[in-house]
């Protein structure tokens, strides 16, 4: 099963792709999708093709989104939640199942604690993906969503079975 992860944003969207085979997870890719651009409307047309590209080269099987992160600033939080309606756009579009995760989740499930920091993600990503390089910490940050995701996958396996 491949799976790709995504860390939604208005200027840089990080990826991030794994192969799961029972419990063993693999690194397949990662990498940032920086759509350049002035105006919100050519950004996000940006980032449809980017991640539309993406998702052509890696063929994935199912894709995780991490939700946006609300902060005081209203009007950035709108803006980033519409870069995250192109990050659910494309996988559905591919027809493909999409998980979504909140941030603390994704922390606790790579991290073992809900408010890590940035460093400390991209340290257990490199832990957990021997080999993994992250073009940044917003790709870090989307193999982190995908590594959730394989979790939960597997949680609701064993659900399943029982």
């Amino acid at each position: 099963m491949r799976i790709l992860g995504i860390d939604p944003g208005l200027r840089t969207l990080g990826w991030g792709v794994i192969e799961v085979e029972g419990s063993r997870l693999r690194h397949v890719a990662n990498g940032l999708c920086k759509p350049g651009g002035k105006e919100l409307a050519e950004r996000l047309l940006a980032l449809h093709e980017l991640l539309t590209d993406v998702f052509n080269r890696m063929m994935p099987d199912e894709a995780a989104v991490e939700h946006t992160f609300v902060n005081r600033d209203g009007a950035g939080t709108l803006k980033l939640g519409q870069a995250r309606a192109i990050a659910l756009l494309v996988p559905a579009q591919f027809g493909l199942p999409i998980g979504e995760y909140a941030p603390n989740s994704v922390k606790k499930t790579v991290v073992g604690v809900g408010h890590a920091e940035k460093h400390q993600v991209e340290h257990m990503v490199s832990l957990q993906l021997p080999g993994a390089k992250p073009a940044g910490p917003d790709a870090a940050d989307a193999l982190a969503v995908a590594i959730c995701h394989a979790h939960h996958m597997g949680a609701r396996r064993m659900k399943v079975r029982a």
